[in-house]
């Protein structure tokens, strides 16, 4: 299974991930990963265009096809983006869950902008204004939406453990 998690940063992507794929045993594919491995290399600068995620639509495929299940974690702000991991999934005869995390309470969400650390050396992380002024499309198709406002990471994770057994996406 294919478990595709975007959002916008700072919305609680890469706790809930991290979480999830602990709790199943799952391959955790952050795109700021490998975009920051690109950097390191010296072949490109932030931002790094789509390089980051074509790296990970030939992993998660490549991890799918060896019967892994995979957490693909990344902003996934373009419908072309997730329509492409969830080619990945197809291509690989495995099933997808679309998930968006979101962070309705605005004050939590900037507070969490302002306060949170780098956690991949050499990562910039974006400011508030940079977050809210990105592009980012809605989402046309049915996914699991998980609202962190409020909610200890823990809460957020049984929401989507259940969306995720259920193994099917909802609006």
């Amino acid at each position: 299974m294919l478990i595709v998690v975007g959002g916008l940063p700072a919305s609680g992507k890469t706790t809930l991930s991290r979480l999830l794929a602990a709790r199943i045993g799952a391959v955790h594919l952050r795109i700021d990963t490998i975009e920051q491995a690109v950097v390191r290399s010296g072949l490109a600068a932030h931002p790094v265009g789509p390089v980051g995620y074509v790296v990970g639509y030939a992993l998660a495929e490549e991890h799918l096809r060896q019967g892994l299940t995979v957490v693909a974690e990344s902003v996934n702000p373009l419908a072309v983006t997730r329509d492409a991991w969830r080619d990945a999934a197809l291509r690989a005869g495995a099933e997808v869950v679309e998930v968006e995390v979101r962070c309705s309470d605005r004050a939590e969400h900037r507070r969490r902008v302002a306060t949170r650390s780098v956690d991949v050396p050499g990562l910039p992380l974006p400011g508030w204004e940079e977050i809210v002024g990105r592009e980012y499309e809605p989402w046309e198709r049915a996914r699991v939406v998980v609202d962190t406002a409020g909610q200890a990471p823990e809460e957020s994770l049984a929401v989507l453990l259940t969306a995720v057994a259920a193994g099917r996406s909802r609006p």
